[in-house]
């Protein structure tokens, strides 16, 4: 089902549009004003990527300058940054957890150590 994005003339903010076919004729309102005098915007699309390309992205060295290995935060951003990049395969509710505990500063392994099983 396409999503078609309209910027209202009236308000200037956008709305989107859900349609159940291509060839549907739609008749967009401004979701915020009401008004109906709507442009229609070139929507953004997804790029699919392969896994080697993904791969390639975090292990650009100019991506890991701002990576402190003594900071939690540091490390928490660089693990979230990967969780965008890999995809839905990599994240999930756990993975959102550990990157919270990290961030946090908490104690990562059971044993008292650091190295825990993220």
């Amino acid at each position: 089902m396409p999503i078609y994005e309209y910027r209202c003339e009236k308000c200037r903010r956008t709305t989107s549009v859900l349609t159940t076919r291509i060839s549907e004729k739609v008749e967009a309102v401004c979701a915020h004003c009401g008004g109906k005098k709507m442009s229609r915007l070139m929507s953004r699309f997804a790029m699919p990527r392969s896994e080697e390309s993904r791969m390639e992205s975090l292990a650009d060295p100019s991506r890991m300058g701002d990576i402190d290995e003594n900071d939690p935060k540091s490390v928490a951003r660089m693990m979230k940054r990967m969780g965008k990049e890999m995809g839905d395969e990599f994240g999930g509710a756990e993975f959102d957890e550990a990157v919270e505990e990290i961030e946090s500063g908490g104690d990562l392994g059971d044993d008292g150590s650091d190295e825990g099983d993220i």
